[in-house]
């Protein structure tokens, strides 16, 4: 159902209504980084029931999370952009 490279959308909190793309995921909680202010070093700790999931899944930063390589926040804010108007 979560997937590494997924579009969601925050449901609650100062960050209510903006894009983020899940970084990694465990039981409870996913990490959610926007490339802006949750940088990949940091990503922002949310509970799965205050994330609003689409069926987006951007494949190449999919690709990239899954197999290591190398990925900028830069990565994450072209992904986001379409999100963000």
């Amino acid at each position: 159902m979560y997937q590494k490279g997924q579009v969601v959308f925050s449901k609650s909190g100062r960050d209510k209504g903006l894009p983020f793309i899940i970084k990694d995921e465990d039981e409870n909680y996913v990490y959610l980084v926007d490339g802006d202010l949750r940088k990949l070093e940091k990503p922002k700790k949310k509970k799965k029931i205050h994330i609003q999931i689409t069926k987006y899944v951007d494949k190449t930063i999919n690709r990239k999370l899954c197999g290591g390589e190398y990925l900028l926040d830069a990565d994450i804010r072209k992904a986001l952009a379409e999100y963000r108007k």
